[in-house]
Formats: structure tokens, sequence, C-alpha cells
């Protein structure tokens, strides 16, 4: 079936995820701690976030979690409000550094001219998500952008992928979802979507492969893989 659009995830696929999160984590951790490096130290431990490496365990609460899953981890640490660490943690999400995989704009701008529809679900909240692409210069060139708090879901849920399919008027078998991570391929399976790893995240090829109908190197060898399916 020909596919018509593209739902990507963000981090680790439209950027790479070590040189935004690990900043991320490191950032967060110090202005949480007041610079205190042995106690960011001990609370990265707990989140699974090395300060001395700036390096994720592969368990790591934040490489697949919500912002809120993130904050429930971390306030048993802090005595602060849900909502002024969730602040914290979008605040330093927003200016947070990015590194696109491709070039972001021309190869965008290559998509649309196929004639695909494109979309971004993150589990990451929309304020920061929609600061990042804008930043990346491509908000304008997607046709949805969804965050875990834009009321559409949270992948591994299908929901995400099934409102792009309805946002764009596309069936979701002639979508595919691409992403670095097994939420994000098992969000697009459970959707009834063709399903795209690519790795630059944290997850190897073999554990990707189980749950996507291909594992590229990155998102620019997407194109290849659509010619040869036509």
């Amino acid at each position: 079936m020909t596919i018509k659009a593209l739902l990507f995830d963000k981090d680790g696929t439209l950027f790479h995820f070590k040189a935004t999160w690990e900043a991320w984590a490191h950032a967060v951790l110090l202005r949480l701690t007041d610079g205190d490096h042995a106690r960011a130290s001990e609370v990265g431990r707990d989140v699974g976030f090395d300060m001395e490496s700036c390096s994720f365990a592969r368990d790591s609460v934040v490489i697949a979690g919500t912002p809120a899953e993130i904050v429930e981890a971390l306030k048993k640490h802090f005595d602060i409000t849900t909502i002024a660490l969730e602040t914290i943690l979008n605040d330093e999400a927003a200016t947070a550094p990015q590194v696109e995989a491709v070039p972001l704009v021309p190869y965008m701008e290559s998509l649309r001219a196929r004639g695909l529809a494109l979309g971004v679900a993150t589990n990451d909240a929309e304020r920061p998500a929609r600061q990042h692409l804008t930043g990346a210069g491509v908000s304008d060139l997607l046709d949805f952008i969804s965050g875990y708090d834009s009321g559409n879901g949270v992948k591994p849920d299908a929901a995400p992928c099934l409102a792009f399919a309805r946002e764009i008027d596309v069936p979701a078998g002639q979508v595919a979802m691409v992403g670095d991570s097994l939420h994000d391929l098992k969000a697009g399976r459970a959707a009834g979507m063709r399903t795209i790893g690519v790795l630059t995240g944290l997850a190897t090829q073999d554990e990707l492969s189980p749950f996507a109908d291909v594992v590229l190197r990155d998102i620019g060898e997407i194109p290849a893989w659509l010619d040869q399916q036509a």
C-alpha cells in the first residue's frame, strides 16, 4: 500500500538524542540542586543519569518517559510543587541544544514535494517541542505537532498516531511512524501503521527490528526506502 504520510518522533529521530538530552539532564540536576554536584549525582543515579560521564542508563525514565513521569521520579528528592518542577523541566528543554539528524528544512521540503503529509508526535511537552521545531525552521512544514500534553495521548499507545491520521484524513495503513524507540514503533504498530526505526537514539538495530518494517541509519535514508515501496 502506498505511503501517503510520515509521522516522526522528535528526540532521537529528527534530532540526535544524546546531544540534546544529556545536556538537558545535566543542566536540570544542577539547577534543582543549586549547583551541588554531589547531590545532583545522587539524584541522577536515581533517574538513570550519570553526572560524571554525562550519559543515561538504558532504562532511564528520561529516555521514553513523559515530563510528568520524570517529575514523579524527581519529586521525592525536592520540596517543590509538581507545577514548578514541570516548569523547570520544560524551560530547560526549550533551551537544550538541538543537533539535527539531517538538515531538516531541505529534507522536509523534499518530502512535501513528494506529496507527503508530515507530522510529529513526541512524549515531550508541546511547548518546547514547538520551540525546537520552530528553531529548526520546520514547524510550518508540518501538518500536525502533538506532545504528551496536547490531549492526544502518549506513546506507546496508538492514540497520537491515530490522531494524526484523522487530522490529515489518511488511513492509518498509509502512514509510516518513524522513531528511535520501542515506544514509537509499538505505537505505530498498534495504530496499524508501517513502522520505520532509526538509529539516532539509544536503541540498537536488534532491539528495534522486531517492531519495525525497516531499521535505517537515520531519517535521511527514508526517501530511498520509499522509492523501493512504489
